[in-house]
């Protein structure tokens, strides 16, 4: 993997880990972190890839968009954070596109484009002591980082509209209530179980997961007839494959499968 400044990128087997790295910073995204962070994403979408866990250095897992780099960029605050913003973009549309499954390991605050970072996890793991606030109109600004495509179909568009409008802030607890977060653990817990999902997703069948997040990416913009194609015709393809052969012999056999 390609040495970074701002994030850790470490591959052990099928699973890839990245870490955000910037814990002076509360892990603050500048134009060199979201440019990394695109381009760790497209090194992770490979066939050599089947889980990605995307976690932070430190006490926090994001604070959003570096407001100090903001401030001070020459380009101005616009130019610079639609940079940090496409970047960013880039990275989040590799992460919801590619076959392997993103496990976002949320070790501490989450807010901003963090928060929006977080929840576009395929799952979620929270520390129980993580919180979650969007934070930008706060600062004059509005939401980035695929929080207004990911909310909504999570939790509702009332919901969404409660948290960007007044950026109350979610324990763990609460974001697991309403359906932001798929587990909360024990702060100590926290990459142990998280490795445990990782290793355990990366026993399974990897065109299994694919297909179920490219089902889930087009649900909300197909018809039901589309959409049952859709099925059709991944549950066919992976009939066919090396995984499903396996899948089906194992069940008959009564065995644990071994999948590619």
């Amino acid at each position: 993997m390609t040495e970074y400044q701002t994030i850790i990128v470490e591959q052990s087997g099928a699973v890839a880990r990245i870490t955000l790295n910037r814990p002076d910073a509360a892990n603050g995204m500048n134009d060199t972190m979201t440019r990394e962070l695109a381009d760790a994403a497209t090194q992770c979408d490979t066939a050599a890839t089947k889980v990605v866990v995307l976690t932070g250095a430190g006490r926090f897992f994001c604070a959003g968009g570096d407001l100090k780099a903001m401030a001070a960029s020459p380009l101005g605050p616009g130019p610079f954070v639609k940079g940090i913003a496409d970047d960013l973009h880039r990275a989040i549309s590799t992460f919801a596109r590619m076959d392997a499954v993103l496990i976002t390991a949320v070790n501490g605050t989450a807010a901003g484009a963090g928060f929006s970072l977080a929840a576009g996890g395929d799952l979620v793991v929270a520390a129980s002591s993580a919180s979650f606030t969007m934070a930008y109109t706060k600062a004059g600004l509005s939401p980035d980082g695929s929080a207004s495509y990911y909310l909504p179909r999570l939790i509702g568009v009332g919901r969404t509209q409660d948290l960007m409008l007044t950026n109350r802030r979610l324990t763990a607890a609460e974001a697991l209530e309403w359906g932001l977060v798929n587990y909360v653990v024990d702060d100590a817990d926290l990459g142990a179980f998280t490795d445990k999902l990782a290793t355990d997703l990366a026993a399974g069948a990897a065109g299994s997961h694919a297909a179920v997040k490219k089902l889930l990416l087009a649900t909300f913009d197909n018809g039901i007839e589309t959409q049952m194609e859709l099925e059709g015709r991944l549950i066919a393809a992976n009939a066919d494959g090396r995984d499903g052969r396996e899948g089906i012999d194992a069940f008959l056999a009564k065995r644990a499968p071994d999948f590619a």
